[in-house]
């Protein structure tokens, strides 16, 4: 079994893959790193059973595994998994759910 398969968030933390930056134009020119703007948008990878109330409720998770959100510039903590890097929020820090229904 995989490293990520057994790797469970504790509380409302959430652990997403950011998408790989475009070092390509659609002309062929291939941009340095500098000039790449940093990637906001990720994949839920895994999540946690959410956080906890005063009163002991659980309040559940906003996302899912598989959704794609919005992340902030800043923020979250980086790990290394399988020699794959992921980035570890809590469920309040996503900005935005992107809607593939439509």
């Amino acid at each position: 079994m995989s490293v990520l398969r057994r790797f469970k968030p504790l509380l409302d933390r959430v652990l997403v893959e950011r998408f790989a930056p475009e070092i390509r134009t659609k002309g062929g020119i291939m941009l340095p790193e500098k000039s790449v703007g940093k990637i906001l948008d990720a994949t839920v990878v895994a999540i946690g059973p959410g956080a906890r109330t005063t009163d002991g409720t659980v309040v559940p998770i906003s996302v899912k595994v598989g959704d794609r959100v919005l992340l902030p510039e800043f923020g979250g903590t980086k790990i290394t998994l399988e020699e794959k890097d992921y980035h570890l929020f809590r469920d309040s820090d996503i900005l935005a759910k992107y809607d593939e229904s439509s």
